[in-house]
């Protein structure tokens, strides 16, 4: 099974150049043979907009946008998005399929600082779904820096985790290290989905990763937009290890 990930400048604000940078994108990843492509996080309405709330989307709203674009492409969405619910936002993440069915809808958990903190309600729950004979998870930036999530997944069957993310300047020590690291920890491929250029005050990290259950980077980018579109690697029996299963714990 094929995966792509988006890596684009933040549409700041703009659903038309949000669309702009996803439609060319979604088509190419569908006409490749690709399941699934993974936009970063918030990628509507951007992540460092002054205010997320008065541009956000219900979960039906978010779905009756992408789903015909699905559907045209022939090709799945991981989509980040601020999504409006009950007087409260969330940042969250909204899987579609080729057909334009929802697969999954996820709410960030581990909001990053005071400002995410102050924008956003946060999760409470994993999701997970199937796709193909592959179980797929869903977090979003920050979330994905926590081993015990990692684990959790691990416990459920995950085999790809996708990611759409924001990471920023100097974080770079991320897509490089620590993806890798948790991709094998959790015998997982993580597709990690980031903005590149600046936003505002923020300078993107860029460098988005997809990463192999190994630890095995499979496609990187640079610090410039990019469409990226790797085959799922299989897992390794012989190199497989299980950290959970011989950790002791020292009190």
């Amino acid at each position: 099974m094929k995966i792509a990930l988006l890596q684009t400048r933040s549409p700041a604000g703009s659903r038309a150049a949000a669309l702009e940078a996803l439609v060319p994108a979604l088509n190419a990843a569908g006409a490749a043979g690709a399941a699934l492509l993974v936009t970063p996080e918030t990628f509507l309405p951007g992540y460092n907009v002054a205010d997320p709330a008065p541009l956000a989307l219900t979960r039906t709203e978010a779905l009756e946008l992408v789903a015909p674009l699905c559907r045209a492409a022939g090709c799945g969405l991981v989509l980040g998005y601020a999504e409006r619910r009950e007087g409260v936002t969330h940042n969250a993440a909204l899987a579609v399929d080729a057909t334009g069915a929802e697969l999954a809808h996820y709410r960030k958990i581990q909001l990053y600082g005071p400002r995410e903190k102050a924008l956003y309600a946060p999760g409470d729950a994993y999701v997970t779904f199937a796709l193909g004979q592959v179980t797929v998870a869903l977090l979003i930036c920050y979330d994905v820096e926590f081993a015990p999530h990692i684990a959790a997944l691990r416990g459920r069957g995950v085999g790809l985790l996708c990611v759409p993310t924001a990471n920023m300047m100097p974080f770079t020590h991320v897509s490089r290290a620590t993806i890798p690291a948790n991709a094998a920890n959790g015998a997982m491929t993580i597709v990690y989905a980031n903005f590149c250029g600046a936003e505002g005050d923020l300078a993107y990290a860029g460098h988005s990763v997809i990463a192999g259950p190994h630890g095995e980077v499979v496609a990187a980018a640079g610090d410039g937009p990019a469409l990226l579109i790797a085959e799922i690697p299989q897992p390794d029996p012989a190199r497989l290890y299980d950290p959970g299963a011989d950790y002791r714990k020292v009190t």
